[in-house]
């Protein structure tokens, strides 16, 4: 924008210098020779007042001489003939130095008035002149070149340096009235890039043109909006967590009343757990810190994700033995690192498992598979339940779907930690027959290429769950 208006401003003003500059070089040049041709009139009439008198040859010369053309020997007089009776008394004769030609002389005294005619070097003003017997004289004057063309050049060299400083002083202008106008307008761009980064305290200051400035004092408006809008469901989302603790509390104190055994003991586990996460999410809404980390941070705060998987699988698979459901596992008899967080991977993993026992009939099986890529891990949880009808729908935040009891936010949690990773989630029909949900986490911020996505051959290794003593999330 700055450079257009430059280049729009430059030709602008070009053109003007030009549409004056030219005319008025060409006038000036007119003004040279009209002078130098009205001087050589002035010295032509200074000689009539002598050819008026006497047309003797020596006071002729000597009038000649004392004018600044006759001195330089650029004027001459052509003298008539005289005749008498029809006889010629005196001859026509020619005093100076001429330059004219014969049929020029000629066509004066044939039109009685001033001439100009061309003459090696420049031109000759020819002047008739009365003299006393009636007859007519020529008085030629020389004007060179040098004379018509003076001051010319030095004239147009001012209109150049005129006109180049017009352009570039109006360049100049044009520049500081680009970045005038620019400056606010890509402060304003960056602003918005940042906001739309996440960086809530992007501001723009209300400077510049009208224009932008009106265009700033909005944007800082929608900026706080947008501002208090978070604070608003922050402060929302943890009114509503802490709502939760009354219950929590009944429940704790039920649970303590269950006596000893397994079930009781991870009953209450549960319970703790629960209070950790209400409180977690208390925390994370009051301290502004978001659930999932930004792409390429995984790398800092990451997990051994067969560790996590074995740990949520055997807290699962305590369920999944009371209700009569085969569970395979493969892959992470390795460590599998990956950029997430522990509490992160856990949530998605209880998230898909938990839909697997809600949404799926008692003695459905399940399976869950790890591969370990150079650029990815892949985790793949399979059933052979009925399956998802929209897979599109079912990973949009809040849909339910056809799904009862459902919020719709569990795959959202999940797409939330592949993405947080630069990967994704993918919903697709299993071997099992039922849903295979892929869960894509990249290793290095973000950089596979999907074609690689496309061709990555997943080989199952199942093994049989080992069912050990069920312990809660820890």
């Amino acid at each position: 924008m700055r450079w257009a208006l430059v280049k729009v401003c430059l030709a602008v003003t070009a053109m003007v210098v030009v549409a004056f500059a030219v005319p008025l070089g060409l006038v000036i040049r007119e003004m040279a020779g009209d002078r130098a041709f009205s001087g050589a009139e002035r010295q032509a009439a200074s000689i009539g007042p002598t050819l008026s008198i006497t047309t003797d040859r020596e006071q002729l010369e000597r009038a000649m001489s004392i004018t600044e053309p006759g001195s330089k020997g650029w004027m001459a007089i052509h003298l008539p003939a005289v005749r008498e009776a029809g006889k010629a008394v005196h001859p026509a004769q020619r005093i100076g130095a001429s330059r004219s030609a014969a049929e020029d002389v000629a066509a004066t005294q044939r039109i009685g008035r001033a001439y100009t005619a061309k003459a090696p070097g420049g031109s000759v003003l020819l002047q008739p002149t009365a003299l006393a017997s009636g007859s007519i004289a020529i008085v030629e004057v020389f004007v060179p070149e040098s004379d018509v063309s003076n001051g010319v050049a030095t004239a147009w060299l001012v209109l150049a340096g005129v006109g180049l400083a017009l352009i570039v002083g109006s360049v100049a202008v044009a520049d500081r009235l680009g970045v005038r106008m620019v400056q606010p307008a890509q402060r304003l761009a960056g602003a918005a890039q940042d906001l739309g980064e996440g960086k809530l305290g992007a501001r723009v200051p209300e400077e510049g043109p009208t224009e932008l400035k009106s265009a700033a004092v909005a944007f800082n408006s929608m900026a706080d909006q947008v501002v208090q809008l978070l604070e608003n469901e922050r402060e929302l989302a943890a009114d509503l967590s802490h709502r939760l603790r009354t219950p929590l509390t009944v429940l704790r104190l039920n649970a303590a009343s269950l006596g000893d055994g397994p079930a009781a003991d991870q009953t209450r586990a549960a319970v703790e757990q629960l209070e950790r996460e209400v409180d977690t999410i208390i925390r994370t809404a009051r301290e502004h810190r978001p659930r999932t980390l930004p792409v390429g941070a995984g790398a800092v705060a990451g997990c051994d994700a067969g560790e996590v998987i074995r740990e949520r699988m055997e807290f699962w698979s305590a369920l999944a033995e009371d209700e009569g459901r085969e569970v395979r596992l493969a892959g992470v008899d390795r460590p599998v690192r990956i950029p997430v967080a522990r509490p992160e991977l856990a949530a998605a993993l209880d998230a898909l498992l938990g839909n697997v026992f809600r949404h799926t009939p008692e003695g459905t099986p399940f399976s869950l598979d790890v591969h370990n890529g150079d650029d990815a891990v892949i985790v793949l949880v399979s059933d052979a339940g009925p399956g998802i009808a929209d897979p599109e729908a079912a990973l949009a935040r809040g849909n339910k779907g056809d799904r009862a009891g459902s919020t719709g936010l569990g795959l959202d949690i999940v797409r939330r930690v592949a993405e947080s990773t630069g990967g994704d989630v993918r919903i697709g029909r299993s071997v099992l027959g039922g849903t295979e949900i892929r869960i894509w986490l990249a290793l290095n911020g973000g950089r596979t290429s999907r074609t690689s996505r496309r061709t990555h051959r997943v080989v199952r290794r199942p093994s049989r769950l080992r069912r050990s003593t069920p312990h809660p999330f820890p």
